[in-house]
């Protein structure tokens, strides 16, 4: 996630930011290099006495199952039987939940059944919903009922055994203003990550390029990359940058909410079609360029392929970011038979990708087993905060997430966005310098030049010059027009385009470390913006009296797509748990209980057997702040009543809802439908015998759906008798 680069071999290249240049003398550093690892560092940091920090825990509920209407049975009992002799299995309860009786499906109405024979609804008591613990801040356990990954093995789990050792892993950090590559496998330089240099139309190294479209006016592909960042402007041509804040939950959800200041999409193209446009020629080109680079080594029909995106994503933006990845062909079917080939491709958070990276890095930062850090990933339109402890033995690096993660689009494209409004306030007398090409003259030299290295207060005083692009009017000191220049005090840019957005940076990073109760015994600063002077000024002198480390490392400009390999090359859950960033919920009907009669009579209805039912109840499958441990899954009991053999698939709706309180009804707080899960119940064997033996009042199928939370993915699983029998397909909704 860069946010402007710069190449070391020439010192006037367009893309040099006048930084020392790197350490390694023929990679740039983007978007500014730093020799080694610059930080602010107080004394070394205490190891605290004691065995380490152990890993979380995880056990299952072992309390007596409650039976239909709290009767309580054994775990050796058969299902209960239900009114009208029909049996239904139930699931562990907790007192917090043990009233939610759950109807055999959501929405589901009794009506339909006929007969004289007097049906009560077929209830179903949901095992316990995953909630967070008292204190977030203590180690990660769960006392839900959770397969753990070892008893239950996802095939996207990391923790499997490597099946095969050569095996290559590919990372794509798809930025918002610069996008990299990188890859890795054991049987290339030891295992050590390596990143793609060599980009074309460029004779000089770059770790990141322009994120960056050039389209005719039939929508078709012009140039991609630095040719496209390059290219000047034509008529009938289409520059396009930016695209991949479209993707961000707001502007997904409600257009209005899209920033005014990105530039419009071209006609007849979405940012999705953006985005598989600009992967398609990323990978591409990549897979040229590894296989010229390692030969025939390079199995890139069989890699593993990281794709990061921001942590403030919700499922749909990350559900469409692996859509458009599929389109490019990242993996693709090698062979008759391989069915898991979609799975090889892996969506996880940036900032999880960067927390790998630098938890490789003890040397430099001091950190040792128990402790916590915070990594800021600071890149071109996001900036990324998540917190993590170091749990196990360094040998066998492990690494816990220790609150949600957040994030916000405060990036340093936002300092060029600024930056060009300022120009347009001044010159606003002066139209010669406001056309499309004098403003992006100017906005190129301020990003290009001046943005990493602007220092703050100690600029104050001094004049920042920009050559103007149009040579007439060129005289007004009034507003800073000098010789065809435009001059502006550092105190005018600081003011109006640095405070502002490094202010909202500093309130993300307080407000993040309110949520943890333990100390942070670092803050490590990765992404393009962190090359910022500014920024790290101000973090400094903010929280230098709190966390004894500050620091950037070395690679902090390409930490995420360095970190994203090195995830696919470790091939086992390296951030070993990870936090609910939200609720998921069903909406539901329930028995009526006294609660109900008092706060929502309106919702309550008899059904056919005359049961008073609650409509519009909501029933918990994950609770905003719940730790999950990698490869787990939170399972939860159905039962769907069929009509025929026909009628087989069941459909639920998934909500969500970013607030910390759990709520009883709809109308209690903000949910947002995301998508349909489409469950097919054709095959289970159950299913399948009662089918062939027709019923006249129907019949019902019992089986269970798990969700599986990933750093940056929520995947669906139908289980059959406790093995995973099939993934459900989410159906994200427009």
């Amino acid at each position: 996630m860069g946010c402007c680069g710069e190449s070391v071999q020439k010192a006037d290249n367009q893309y040099n930011n006048q930084a020392q240049p790197v350490n390694t003398g023929i990679v740039n550093q983007q978007p500014a290099p730093h020799p080694g690892a610059q930080s602010h560092e107080k004394p070394a940091l205490l190891i605290p006495p004691g065995p380490s920090h152990p890993p979380p825990t995880f056990q299952l509920n072992q309390q007596p199952i409650s039976g239909v209407y709290g009767q309580p049975w054994s775990h050796a009992s058969p299902s209960p039987p239900l009114p009208g002799n029909i049996h239904h299995g139930m699931m562990p309860v907790t007192p917090m939940n043990a009233s939610m009786q759950m109807m055999a499906s959501p929405g589901f109405d009794p009506s339909v059944l006929s007969g004289s024979t007097a049906f009560s609804p077929p209830l179903l008591q949901p095992s316990p919903v995953h909630v967070p613990p008292r204190h977030a801040s203590t180690s990660p356990s769960l006392s839900a009922s959770v397969t753990h990954a070892g008893t239950s093995m996802s095939r996207n789990d990391f923790s499997q055994p490597l099946s095969n050792e050569g095996k290559m892993s590919i990372s794509i950090d798809f930025g918002t203003t610069f996008s990299g590559v990188a890859y890795a496998s054991s049987r290339i330089a030891s295992g050590s990550v390596q990143q793609i240099l060599h980009w074309p139309n460029s004779s000089e190294t770059f770790r990141k390029i322009p994120t960056c479209l050039l389209y005719n006016e039939h929508g078709e592909v012009l140039a991609w990359g630095l040719e496209a960042k390059n290219a000047s402007p034509m008529p009938g041509t289409f520059r396009c940058e930016w695209f991949k804040l479209f993707l961000e939950p707001r502007a997904l959800r409600d257009e209005s909410a899209i920033d005014p200041r990105l530039p419009q999409l071209p006609p007849g193209k979405s940012a999705v079609n953006l985005i598989v446009d600009f992967l398609t020629c990323l990978w591409e080109y990549a897979k040229e360029e590894i296989t010229r680079e390692i030969g025939a080594v390079a199995d890139l029909s069989s890699a593993d392929v990281v794709v990061t995106c921001p942590a403030a994503w919700d499922a749909k933006g990350c559900d469409l970011m692996r859509a458009a990845a599929m389109e490019a062909g990242v993996v693709q079917s090698t062979r008759a038979g391989d069915i898991h080939w979609r799975e090889r491709l892996r969506i996880i958070t940036e900032p999880e990708a960067a927390a790998v990276h630098c938890a490789r890095l003890t040397d430099l930062h001091k950190l040792r087993p128990s402790q916590n850090f915070m990594i800021c990933d600071a890149g071109g339109g996001t900036v990324d905060l998540a917190c993590y402890k170091i749990i196990g033995q360094m040998a066998n690096l492990e690494i816990a997430e220790m609150c949600a993660r957040s994030g916000a689009n405060c990036g340093s494209l936002f300092l060029d966005l600024r930056f060009r409004e300022l120009v347009k306030t001044l010159l606003a007398d002066h139209p010669a310098h406001l056309d499309a090409a004098s403003l992006a003259y100017f906005m190129h030299s301020f990003s290009q030049t001046d943005k990493l290295a602007f220092r703050g207060e100690i600029d104050d005083d001094t004049y920042f010059h920009f050559t103007c692009f149009n040579v007439q009017d060129q005289h007004d000191p009034s507003v800073g027009l000098v010789n065809g220049e435009l001059a502006m005090p550092g105190n005018l840019i600081r003011r109006e385009v640095f405070d502002p957005v490094v202010t909202q940076v500093l309130d993300m990073i307080e407000e993040q470390s309110r949520k943890i109760e333990q100390r942070i015994d670092a803050l490590l600063l990765v992404g393009g913006f962190a090359a910022s002077e500014y920024l790290f000024k101000r973090v400094e002198e903010k929280f230098s009296s709190k966390i004894k480390v500050i620091a950037r490392p070395s690679d902090a400009d390409t930490a995420t797509v360095r970190g994203a390999a090195q995830y696919g090359l470790a091939r086992k859950a390296i951030v070993s748990t990870v936090i609910a960033p939200r609720s998921y919920i069903m909406k539901v009907k329930l028995p009526a209980e006294p609660e109900d009669w008092l706060k929502r009579p309106a919702y309550i209805r008899d059904n056919s057997a005359s049961v008073p039912i609650c409509e519009n109840r909501l029933q918990y499958l994950v609770m905003k702040g719940a730790i999950l441990r990698k490869g787990q899954r939170v399972k939860t009991k159905f039962c769907k009543f069929s009509q025929s053999g026909q009628d087989w698939t069941f459909v639920a709706v998934l909500f969500t809802s970013e607030s910390d309180k759990m709520m009883r009804y709809t109308d209690e707080g903000e949910t947002t439908e995301l998508c349909k899960w489409t469950v097919d119940l054709s095959t289970l064997p159950t299913f399948q015998r009662n089918a062939n033996d027709p019923q006249v009042n129907g019949f019902y199928t019992e089986f269970e759906l798990g969700l599986e939370m990933d750093s940056a993915e929520v995947r669906g699983v139908l289980f059959y008798e406790g093995q995973e029998w099939s993934r459900v397909v989410f159906d994200f909704l427009n």
